[in-house]
């Protein structure tokens, strides 16, 4: 069963526990430029994270981390990333030059999803257990806020000014509103089951929730905060990105095995992809020329050709693949 099978039948408790923390490993700093891009892949039964080159296919490097990692997200820049520790109650802070952990956060009960804001300032981590989002300083990576949201949060998005944070409130079947300079819920939209995931679309007009119980995805309107639109796709979606240039959105779908692929412009489903055994974490290339899709079951990651919208490699990671992150080259 995977993490996010687990939210359908049993949203509050959407993770299990793991192994116990190993030894860390060094090694060599990054390359430089644009052949630097990798892939971090938080492997929630290894407690791990793989550092994959995309370029060749493999794993790299593996990076251990706290019990349970279940999601990851790079600073901009890319020289930090930001790992939920969803059996520790922590967030591990891994250096990607030296690929180590150079710092351990602790959070609320279960932290689930993390983001980093685009002005660098702020981390925010859900806690699925604790109904919180905890804050987490960037500078000097303590808590600075822990805000109430309501039952089982999960996915995050921060808008392109960092002034409002989304969050996915599953057990409410809602997004909740929060702003960033109050730290208060401002609102709630409503949604589908489960809402699990959340990607904005580049110029923040619309926001794309994956509704894990209701096997769709709600299209929401930020200025009106209001659900405009909901979209049938596969069996319970979960993982959720939109392309840098806003054309497409795509769905990890857990229950389907495979990737919905969405138009904006008619908002319904133009291609499904085929990928490995509970697909739940996704991510965009920023160039917008690959998905990248962790493979629950599988303990593979799939990539995804934007141009064909089809699986052009699976490569091998650890065990229980979650959160999926993209890096260009540190600077």
């Amino acid at each position: 069963m995977t993490r996010n099978r687990d939210i359908a039948g049993r949203t509050a408790a959407v993770l299990c526990a793991a192994a116990a923390l190993t030894g860390l490993t060094s090694a060599p700093p990054a390359p430089s430029g644009p052949s630097g891009r990798f892939v971090y892949v938080a492997n929630l039964h290894s407690d791990t994270v793989s550092v994959v080159d995309p370029r060749a296919g493999t794993v790299v490097d593996s990076v251990p981390v706290g019990d349970g990692p279940d999601s990851a997200a790079l600073g901009p820049g890319g020289s930090r990333l930001y790992v939920t520790d969803s059996a520790a109650d922590t967030v591990s802070v891994v250096d990607t030059r030296t690929r180590t952990v150079v710092e351990t956060v602790g959070v609320g009960h279960e932290p689930s999803r993390v983001t980093v804001s685009p002005d660098n300032k702020n981390v925010y981590v859900a806690n699925v257990g604790a109904g919180t989002v905890s804050v987490i300083s960037t500078r000097t990576l303590a808590v600075t806020d822990t805000i109430a949201v309501g039952d089982a949060p999960l996915g995050l998005a921060v808008t392109s000014d960092s002034r409002t944070l989304y969050v996915a409130t599953a057990g409410a079947d809602s997004v909740s509103v929060i702003d960033t300079d109050s730290r208060t819920v401002t609102g709630a939209v409503p949604v589908g089951g489960g809402p699990t995931a959340l990607a904005l679309t580049p110029d923040g007009c619309h926001l794309y929730v994956s509704n894990l119980s209701s096997d769709d995805v709600s299209v929401v309107d930020t200025r009106t905060r209001t659900e405009t639109d909901r979209i049938p796709v596969g069996e319970q979606p979960a993982g959720i990105g939109v392309l840098p240039d806003g054309s497409r959105v795509y769905v990890a779908d857990v229950g389907s095995d495979d990737v919905s692929v969405i138009s904006t412009r008619s908002r319904t489903v133009t291609d499904t992809v085929a990928v490995g055994d509970g697909p739940n974490g996704l991510a965009v290339a920023p160039d917008g020329s690959r998905v990248y899709v962790s493979n629950f079951d599988a303990d593979t990651l799939s990539v995804i050709d934007t141009r064909t919208s089809r699986t052009t490699a699976t490569v091998p990671v650890g065990d229980g693949p979650t959160g999926v992150a993209v890096q260009t080259a540190p600077r």
